[in-house]
C-alpha cells in the first residue's frame, strides 16, 4: 500500500502547521491537529532524551503543550520528513526531523537551547482530514549557544 500524492503533501502540511502553531503559541491550534483519542510521547529532557512522559487526549496535550507558553521565542525547522502507508486504509506514519531553537533569558543575557530531535509519528484521516494519532519526540542532543542580538515579534 502507498500514499497518494495528495496524501503526502496533506501530512507535510500537517507537520508544518505543528511547528508554525508552537512558534506563535497557537496551543488550541496545535491540539486540533491531533485526534481525540491522539497520545502524545515526550522525554523528559534534559535527563531523559527517550520519551517517557505520556499525554492523552487533546486536554492533556493542550495542557501539557502550554509549557510553550513560557518561552520568549522559539523556532522550530523541520529538517526532514518521511511518510509511509500505515498498516490500514486511511493510517499512515512518519518520521520528522526538527531543529528546535528555545530563545531564554538570564541576567540579562540570551541563550539558544538547541534540541535536535525526531518525532516519530502515527497518523488517522480524522473527519476527511490527516491528524495525528500518536507522536512520540526523541531528543537526539541538546545545545546552548550564546545569542548575541534577537528581534521581538
Amino acid at each position: 500500500m502507498t500514499l497518494r500524492t495528495g496524501d503526502r503533501v496533506e501530512l507535510l502540511d500537517l507537520v508544518a502547521r505543528y511547528a508554525l502553531h508552537a512558534d506563535r503559541r497557537d496551543i488550541d491550534a496545535m491540539a486540533g491537529l491531533f485526534t481525540e483519542d491522539a497520545v502524545l510521547v515526550l522525554p523528559s529532557a534534559p535527563d531523559v532524551l527517550d520519551p517517557v512522559r505520556a499525554f492523552t487526549g487533546r486536554a492533556e496535550i493542550t495542557a501539557t503543550l502550554a509549557v510553550l507558553n513560557t518561552i520568549p521565542v522559539t523556532f522550530h525547522a523541520l529538517v526532514g520528513q518521511v511518510f509511509d502507508a500505515g498498516p490500514e486504509p486511511g493510517t499512515a506514519t512518519g518520521e520528522i526531523a526538527c531543529v528546535a531553537h528555545h530563545l531564554t533569558e538570564r541576567d540579562g543575557r540570551t541563550s539558544d537551547l538547541v534540541w535536535n530531535c525526531r518525532y516519530t509519528d502515527a497518523y488517522r484521516l480524522d473527519g476527511g482530514a490527516w491528524r495525528i494519532a500518536r507522536r512520540e519526540q526523541r531528543v537526539d542532543s541538546i545545545e546552548t549557544r550564546p545569542v548575541r542580538r534577537r528581534r521581538d515579534a
